[in-house]
């Protein structure tokens, strides 16, 4: 396979060439399955029976279910073997994640410990830091923080305003300022804290529970997860050694940008396991539901509801664990966390994908989850309801959605400015093809519509970058309009490539997925299109995005229909590869 050939493998490479096929559940080894088992049983007979008393306010529960996931290696996965950990892909942390999705806050003071607390000191941390601490956390025995955000300061990380001033004696670091909306501040033992060194250097500290000067706000009091803490983090005159400076001087943003990569594509497969959860319960719930003398579930909108949160969770599945494959690829045999961080930043552009796509896939089927359950589904006696407070909280977390969607647009036009991806050769192609446009049928209609999707994202993204040049950072709105194309891409190619091994109910939830984001993806084309160009331009634009974004007229309703019924048979998502 020549270099050229390989071009899907980089990251963004997918948008000018598709691979034959991507991994998926299904090729998930015995270790993979046995875990994700393993994670599963914890969470229903450890977790479940819990969290009702969490979420009216035992947090401190939280610290000896932490200890009992750390008894059975759950805390250990991505940490090396010599500090107590198990050194393990990250399909394997990414299934976990999934699997914890349905325990609410619990999945988040999980997720803030293992990801964002615990892999900042697996990736930049001194020999000596990773034995001091590492070998706690894997176990449990203490619960890591992440210190970022602060009250003026949340999506403008690098706006922090906590200083940190060295000692006289040269020995310490003096911390002074606030953080917010810290996850596991109520009872973890160890932070990492973002401070400006003399007000300038952004710079990570490791910052113990005990240390002098340090105190916490209230809990604060949150819409949704509430089985997990978030406090305020005070640091007055904290004094810090200088060995726990974290990396280097001045370099705290390498560690921040770099670790909230993983935590965007691990939430994006938490958000498709909770939808899981939700479908789950709406299905059943649909079944036992009589109302004119039948189920619900018999009616035609409900079955389209169920349809509808199924295929969305089928393509978000596709699109997650397409990514980790790929991640899991370019890490192996890799060492050092040099090389590591560089095999995970490489999809940086996927992991936001993943991140934006997920929790609005789960936003939907919680929402559609609480309508089938009707006035049921706004009382606490049902968990779907506590699954749609729960939700609201993703497309915050890890840079809202906003933020992703202009990462997304935004770091494929710098790698394309750096010469790493052809795009900007792909977009003059393109315009020469579409002068001269061809109408015969394609041999392969469903793999032609995500070409011209492809196709679409790099005309819009192409006239943008033409028509504002350096100035397109500020076109927002355009940006996010090329983001959701690029999005409806990724995850209808994901979801096609996976149908084509599986066949059956695959086949109908990639066909549903495809013919509805082209049509999305039409709406969001046109809205910008004249934006970017105007007069003659603007006439060929706006005709190319029609044929582009054109479709067979297929029996939506046929289709849907089908895959309700795959979903009720199933009594949950119809593919569920451990059931």
């Amino acid at each position: 396979m020549t270099e050229e050939k390989k071009l899907w493998k980089k990251g963004g490479g997918w948008l000018l060439e598709a691979p034959e096929t991507v991994y998926a559940p299904e090729d998930f080894d015995e270790t993979v399955r046995e875990i994700a088992r393993t994670t599963r049983t914890f969470a229903e007979r450890e977790v479940l029976p819990l969290l009702d008393r969490m979420e009216h306010g035992e947090l401190e529960l939280n610290l000896d279910l932490m200890r009992k996931a750390g008894a059975l290696g759950l805390l250990a996965v991505e940490i090396p073997e010599e500090y107590g950990g198990l050194d393990l892909p990250k399909v394997v942390s990414t299934v976990i994640a999934e699997e914890l999705a349905g325990t609410g806050g619990f999945s988040v003071t999980y997720g803030a410990h293992s990801s964002i607390g615990t892999l900042p000191l697996v990736y930049f941390g001194t020999e000596e830091q990773k034995r001091k601490y590492l070998p706690r956390l894997a176990s449990g025995e203490w619960v890591a923080a992440y210190c970022l955000t602060e009250p003026g300061s949340g999506s403008d990380a690098l706006a922090a305003r906590t200083r940190a001033t060295l000692s006289e004696d040269g020995k310490h670091y003096v911390l002074n300022g606030v953080k917010q909306w810290i996850s596991n501040a109520g009872f973890a033992q160890l932070f990492t804290v973002f401070a400006k060194v003399d007000g300038e250097h952004f710079t990570a500290f490791l910052v113990e529970r005990n240390t002098p000067g340090l105190s916490f706000g209230p809990e604060e009091k949150k819409m949704g997860i509430k089985a997990s803490s978030t406090r305020q983090l005070i640091l007055q005159d904290v004094r810090v050694p200088v060995e726990n400076v974290l990396g280097e001087i001045g370099k705290g943003h390498k560690i921040a940008f770099n670790v909230l990569n993983v935590g965007r594509y691990k939430l994006g497969a938490g958000a498709i396991g909770g939808s899981k959860r939700a479908l789950e319960l709406s299905a059943k719930y649909a079944k036992e539901r009589h109302q004119f003398g039948r189920t619900i579930a018999s009616f035609g909108l409900i079955q389209e509801k169920l349809a509808e949160m199924a295929t969305r969770i089928y393509a978000g599945e596709s699109a997650v664990y397409r990514t980790v494959g790929l991640i899991d690829e370019a890490l192996e045999g890799k060492k050092g966390a040099e090389a590591v961080l560089a095999g995970i930043e490489e999809y940086a552009v996927e992991a936001s994908i993943i991140k934006v796509l997920g929790s609005e896939v789960l936003d939907y089927a919680v929402d559609e989850g609480v309508q089938i359950h009707g006035g049921y589904g706004y009382s606490q006696e049902y968990p779907i309801e506590r699954a749609y407070r729960d939700a609201r909280i993703n497309r915050i977390f890890e840079g809202t959605n906003e933020i992703n969607r202009l990462l997304i647009p935004g770091m494929l036009l710098r790698r394309a400015m750096k010469g790493h991806l052809p795009l900007f050769q792909a977009a003059q192609r393109l315009q020469k093809e579409l002068l001269e446009p061809s109408f015969e049928e394609p041999e392969d209609r469903e793999a032609a519509y995500v070409q011209n999707l492809k196709k679409l994202a790099l005309m819009v993204m192409g006239l943008a970058a033409l028509r504002f040049g350096e100035k397109v950072e500020e076109e927002q709105e355009v940006l996010a309009a090329a983001a959701d194309i690029l999005i409806e891409t990724y995850a209808a190619e994901s979801g096609l490539l996976r149908a084509r091994r599986l066949g059956g109910v695959a086949q109908a939830m990639a066909r549903l997925y495809l013919l509805q984001a082209l049509d999305r993806a039409q709406v969001r084309a046109l809205g910008v299109l004249p934006r970017l160009a105007e007069g003659d331009e603007l006439r060929l634009a706006l005709s190319a995005a029609r044929r582009l974004t054109k479709r067979e007229a297929l029996d939506l309703v046929a289709i849907r229909r089908e895959v309700a019924q795959a979903v009720l048979e199933r009594e949950g998502y119809p593919l569920a590869v451990l059931k």
